[in-house]
């Protein structure tokens, strides 16, 4: 049994109808236009739209998508680096964007995020010893005489030489620099990780050093993960569940093993399809058809169908709702109707 069916009913993290919206406004000399008669309007990108989800304390959930379908923004909104547009989001049950703001504050130094690119998530006028002890020596949560010590401690905890601590990033390799935003995240002991493409910028053998500490950290720590990622065989390897997203919505979650033998939705097939493996080192590699629509203007009805060679005329009017296809397993697609 995991760690997820071991856990606590109250789920630690729940989204419910979560939706992040940025609109660019008009500037001076669009408002002139506009006044003008020109066809110029204020533009909003609908970056997360309607999302629902839970995860269970200890779980890993994998957060899968081609590039701009949300998945960064409902990390931040997870984050707290961006406030939803709708929606509420629970931590352990309590309801955050109800919040004040010291309240908000203790919720955020629990959810921590690790981004994709350490050398530009990292303060480069800093040194190691700064950047992983600021925010605890800030929030009280370690002396300021015992703080060097317990930096050390972090860094070896992460794999990293305390020799080190007085060096600048740029003074460290990419995998080193990634430990150091590692370092920094659990510097404020969190309970949840958010983890943005944490390995996506790392030399593959790299990428397998670092995936196994963020597994041991998981067993040593007690840590829950939203690991978001565009690698699948990545996913496939940490994850206990998978979340599907495109275009702001979630179209299908499932346990990891069953996702990957038999996926519902069409747009995961044809993610899954394209995941390199040596059974189909002979088939011709098919793209999924077309780009990524705007999400300044998505499609109307279920956002996949100007791809999908299965849609018909009501996938483009009607928007498909999230259902249970088998136990613990959900997805958005009116081809489920006749299950």
């Amino acid at each position: 049994m995991n760690k997820s069916a071991a856990a606590t009913d109250t789920p630690i993290l729940e989204l419910d109808g979560i939706s992040k919206r940025f609109v660019k406004h008009l500037d001076l000399a669009g408002k002139i236009g506009q006044k003008l008669g020109a066809n110029v309007r204020e533009e909003t990108v609908h970056a997360v739209d309607n999302v629902s989800l839970t995860i269970a304390d200890g779980e890993v959930v994998g957060l899968v998508g081609e590039s701009g379908c949300g998945k960064s923004t409902l990390g931040r909104v997870v984050a707290g680096v961006h406030q939803p547009s709708n929606g509420r989001m629970f931590y352990r049950g309590q309801n955050v964007t109800e919040q004040n703001a010291a309240e908000a504050r203790e919720v955020q130094l629990k959810v921590q995020m690790i981004f994709q690119d350490p050398m530009s998530s990292l303060n480069p006028r800093l040194r190691v010893s700064d950047i992983i002890g600021e925010a605890p020596r800030v929030h009280g949560i370690v002396p300021k005489a015992e703080l060097q010590d317990y930096v050390e401690s972090v860094m070896l905890r992460v794999g990293l030489d305390p020799s080190f601590i007085k060096r600048y990033p740029h003074q460290f390799s990419g995998g080193q620099r990634q430990r150091i935003g590692i370092a920094r995240a659990l510097a404020v002991k969190p309970d949840f990780l958010v983890c943005d493409e944490s390995v996506a910028a790392l030399d593959v053998s790299i990428q397998a050093q670092v995936l196994n500490l963020f597994m041991d950290l998981r067993e040593d720590l007690n840590l829950t993960y939203l690991f978001i990622s565009h690698d699948l065989g990545v996913v496939e390897h940490l994850s206990d569940r998978v979340v599907i997203m495109y275009l702001g919505r979630v179209v299908e979650i499932a346990p990891t093993s069953e996702l990957f033998r038999a996926p519902n939705h069409p747009y995961t097939k044809a993610l899954l399809e394209e995941v390199p493996r040596l059974d189909t080192r002979k088939r011709k590699f098919v793209p999924v058809k077309g780009e990524i629509p705007s999400p300044i203007d998505p499609p109307p009805g279920c956002h996949f169908h100007p791809r999908c060679p299965h849609a018909t005329e009501r996938c483009r009017v009607e928007q498909p709702a999230l259902r249970e296809v088998a136990p613990g397993r959900i997805s958005a697609c009116h081809l489920n109707d006749g299950l």
